[in-house]
């Protein structure tokens, strides 16, 4: 049977109603291995597939997930969808925290991460277009079955994917917003250009867990960062239910 789509993110997401967890596999990359097992499920008759992007134990830090050999094993599964939820600090006034975001352009301040397949054995340069980074098809999905599911998304947003693991400084969260950014995270880059170079269709729904520094009237706290996670992060099952139906 085909695989409908995959998931990257957390280990809450197999948490899916009328979600049948059918087995867990290992798959090993000529990149190394990737961040845990890939669990295989069933929803609404349909194929699905998730992988934990920080380890099933949640103990792999933003700058040491080995992209590559995550992208590598999925497509190694002829997966051809990729949808990559991951938690964001909210910027602009729309990306209120627990809200969910579609968004539609990224820019990349990380350093040092492995980001390409095109290095080696290579019989020539090899580039990509990355103008529109996400895929617009999945994002029309997903848009599509967050209506579905009565949810209250934001259809765009620029994504700022810094470095990690701390949390940006207020005067950081400033220049980003000078940049035309409205959310930031750690883990959209290299995950999506990974993505485009392997041919998938991916796309990302960002669960907002806080204001970013200097946005909102409190100091972050993880305390505060769960709270909005339990919130967000059962929309984002509700939205993936309805994706699958």
């Amino acid at each position: 049977m085909t695989i409908e789509f995959a998931v990257i993110g957390g280990t809450g997401l197999t948490q899916i109603e009328g979600l049948e967890v059918i087995h867990r596999e290992v798959v090993h990359t000529p990149y190394g291995e990737p961040s845990g097992p890939i669990t295989h499920g069933m929803i609404e008759g349909r194929r699905i597939v998730f992988l934990a992007r920080h380890g099933y134990t949640h103990n792999i830090p933003p700058h040491k997930i080995n992209y590559r050999a995550n992208l590598w094993a999925l497509k190694s599964l002829h997966v051809e969808k990729v949808v990559a939820i991951a938690a964001v600090g909210g910027i602009t006034e729309a990306m209120a925290p627990t809200r969910l975001a579609i968004p539609d352009q990224l820019i990349d301040y990380t350093y040092g991460r492995s980001h390409t397949y095109f290095e080696e054995g290579l019989t020539h340069v090899t580039h990509i277009d990355f103008s529109r980074p996400y895929c617009e098809d999945m994002r029309t999905a997903l848009l599509a079955a967050a209506e579905c599911a009565g949810l209250d998304v934001v259809p765009r947003g620029v994504y700022a994917v810094t470095q990690g693991p701390r949390l940006e400084t207020a005067a950081e969260i400033a220049r980003l917003e000078r940049d035309g950014c409205d959310l930031v995270g750690m883990t959209a880059m290299p995950e999506a250009s990974l993505a485009r170079e392997l041919d998938l269709c991916y796309a990302s729904c960002a669960v907002i867990a806080n204001w970013a520094a200097g946005k909102g009237d409190d100091e972050i706290t993880m305390e505060d960062i769960q709270k909005n996670l339990l919130v967000g992060m059962a929309s984002a099952r509700a939205l993936l239910r309805a994706l699958a139906c």
